[in-house]
Parts: structure tokens; sequence; C-alpha cells
């Protein structure tokens, strides 16, 4: 009862973390206009995505348009695209793999080893896709910072932490902790079973010795 409440768990915190990731790819609040010094245009907000980037007129009006072409990204935004989408691949195929190999399913007719490796592969492709999606997010994320307090940069360009980058990190934690909860409890099924295994055997050992200690006696007393 308590392996399956917690392989539940980890369905539960790794679909989130699923469902997150697809949610940061899409989602154009990479960047952020800043709103310093000179800068006070603040009924009109800049949202720069993967995909495309925004225009907000004072909270009522919202333009959004698709980047012409993919060299027109920053080199941080052009890597981000393709670890994004492997993370989300990654992710989904964790998320299957993490149902086929639960106790409560009957979609694989196996032993519980099998099962045992399915859940495994799963917790380890949920931890690669956490670590695949923290690269982008944190990539652009020090890019910005950088950008910000770089005197150089001009002070229209300067951009600040958007929403997704938050909910970004938000999302790589809860696959990273559904794949660590998964291989924790392979790793406690394994020494469970293990140790189930050993018993017995130390028990017809015991047995063995009772049963030929008390043969002995028997022909012993019939030799008398």
């Amino acid at each position: 009862m308590v392996s399956s409440a917690l392989q539940i768990t980890g369905l539960l915190i790794g679909g989130t973390g699923m469902i997150g990731t697809f949610a940061v790819t899409g989602m154009p609040q990479w960047r952020v206009s800043a709103f310093i010094e000179n800068n006070i245009i603040v009924f009109e907000t800049i949202w720069e995505g993967l995909w495309m980037h925004c225009i907000r007129q004072a909270n009522i009006r919202m333009q959004c348009k698709v980047y012409d072409s993919m060299l027109a990204l920053s080199p941080d935004l052009q890597a981000s695209r393709g670890l994004m989408c492997a993370g989300s691949v990654l992710s989904f195929l964790a998320f299957i793999i993490a149902i086929i190999g639960m106790k409560c399913t009957r979609c694989v007719q196996s032993s519980w080893q099998a099962k045992d490796c399915i859940i495994l592969t799963a917790g380890l492709l949920f931890i690669l896709s956490g670590a695949v999606e923290l690269i982008p997010v944190c990539w652009v994320a020090n890019t910005i910072i950088s950008d910000f307090y770089n005197p150089i940069v001009n002070v229209a360009q300067k951009r600040e932490l958007g929403e997704a980058l938050y909910l970004g990190w938000v999302a790589a934690f809860c696959l990273i902790a559904a794949g660590a909860i998964f291989c924790c409890f392979c790793r406690c099924c394994e020494k469970t079973r293990s140790y189930g295994h050993s018993a017995p055997t130390h028990y017809c050992t015991h047995s063995q010795h009772l049963h030929r200690k008390t043969e002995s006696s028997y022909s012993k007393s019939q030799y008398v």
C-alpha cells in the first residue's frame, strides 16, 4: 500500500513537471522589458520568448509575432529552443514509462524485476529531463542578469527575468524530485526483496540441521 502511494506521488509530481515544461516552452515571458532609469514608457511591456515576441499596451491590447528567422535570435535563445524541446520529449516519455511500470497497471504481464527496471528507467528519464530543462533556464537567466548590470548595453535593451524562467525552475525541480522518488523506490524494493529471499535460506538450513540431528539420534537409539 505504501509503495503504491509512493508511486502515485512520484507520478503526480512528474506529471506536474511535464505540464510545466510544456508551458515554459510555449510561453513568451522569458524576457520582460525593464523600466529603469530613463525608460519611462511603462504603458508598453515587451515579452520575448523562444518562438515569438509580444507587445502588451496598457494591459488591454497585446500583439504577438512569430520570429521571422531563427538566426535573428540570440545564441542562448537558439540553444534553448532545442533543449526545451528535448526536455519536453524526455519528460513525456518518462511519464508514459512510469505509468506502464506502476503496480496498479496491467499493461505489462511480467515479473516484478521487469516492473522495477521500467520504473528505474522512468526515474532516470525524469532526472535527465529536469537537468536538460535547467540548462536553458539558467543560461537565459544568467544572460539577462549579465546584460542588466553591463553598462555598455543600452537601457532600452535591458531585460528582466520573466515568469517563464521561474516556472521553469519549479518544473525542473518537480521532474528531478519525481525521478529521485522512483529511483529510491526501486532501491528500497530491491533491498526488501533481497532480505526476504535470504531469510528462507537460513530457515531451510536450520531445518535441515535439525532433521539430520534427529535422524542421527534415531539411528543411534536403534543401534542400541
